[in-house]
């Protein structure tokens, strides 16, 4: 997949600290270049006019793990002011892209050394309120630091993201907590378990389940089966599945969940669709879990 523009809104994290860029005209835009689009997405609303972003990856249909960046795509980096990778095994190849374009003028941002992620943890940053907030905190200091004569603009643009633009996002994240708080709740995979504990439900998926889905690897016998029980004896109230991933062991569960009468919602890896925004995805996931919830909690 070739390089793609994506000027919705973007989180960034940054780890370097690159000089102040001379601009390559009276108001040049920053370069930004993001290797996925959910990042990407934040990234462009917290720089709005004076930050041009381009997303590598930029479909549902692409998987981040195994992509093939082109030349285009090494082209881009190599001409960025500011680069923003997940880290943390997700997108390796993105990194790769950054060692074999040394400029000690750009600034590298990666999510999962901002956080401070030890090597095999989770990697999917960007379902975790708290470290999307950190990302669109550093993103905001890396623009202003970059392109200094506009940084009262950026202080607005992170207010303006803060509080209007993921309004409904925290709106439902904080009704699903308030009302449903210590429900039990089943799962497919280690993507859903980042907003677990902001939405403060209890997710009793076995964990080496949930990590071998994410990672393509087989669940033990065991797992499946502690899995099969929580089901048939009603022990959770929703079971949540990422539509991209539905392994045959997956599509069992949620089989075996709707016979038993338990809600089933999804969610995705990926920005879907992938013109919306990074807190429109977020928002509509939401709303269907908190339906399915009211389905099963009085």
């Amino acid at each position: 997949m070739s390089l793609a523009l994506c000027l919705a809104p973007v989180v960034l994290a940054s780890c370097s600290t690159g000089s102040p860029r001379v601009p390559g005209g009276a108001d040049a835009p920053l370069r930004v270049v993001a290797a996925e689009n959910f990042w990407g997405s934040i990234a462009a609303q917290l720089g709005g006019a004076h930050v041009l972003v381009a997303s590598i990856i930029d479909s549902p249909d692409a998987d981040p793990h195994d992509y093939e960046p082109t030349t285009a795509d090494g082209r881009a980096v190599a001409s960025a002011d500011l680069v923003l990778v997940n880290g943390v095994g997700y997108d390796t190849w993105a990194t790769k892209l950054v060692d074999a374009n040394p400029d000690p003028s750009r600034a590298v941002v990666d999510v999962g050394r901002l956080v401070g992620v030890a090597a095999g943890g989770n990697p999917h940053r960007w379902y975790d309120p708290a470290d999307v907030q950190q990302v669109v905190d550093r993103l905001t200091d890396e623009y202003q630091r970059l392109d200094p004569s506009h940084a009262a603009y950026y202080a607005e643009r992170r207010v303006a993201f803060d509080t209007t633009a993921t309004r409904a996002y925290k709106t439902v994240l904080a009704e699903i907590r308030a009302r449903y708080a210590g429900t039990p709740v089943g799962a497919s995979e280690s993507i859903f378990a980042m907003i677990v504990p902001a939405l403060g439900l209890d997710l009793v998926t076995p964990q080496g389940f949930l990590t071998a889905i994410s990672q393509g690897t087989d669940p033990t016998a065991a797992d499946k089966a502690a899995i099969d029980q929580q089901i048939k004896e009603r022990r959770i109230k929703v079971y949540v599945y990422n539509a991209q991933n539905a392994t045959p062991d997956i599509q069992s569960q949620i089989a075996e969940a709707r016979s038993a009468g338990i809600p089933v919602t999804t969610i995705t890896e990926t920005m879907t669709p992938a013109n919306a925004t990074w807190e429109q995805w977020q928002t509509a996931q939401l709303v269907a879990l908190r339906d399915a919830l009211a389905m099963a909690v009085p």
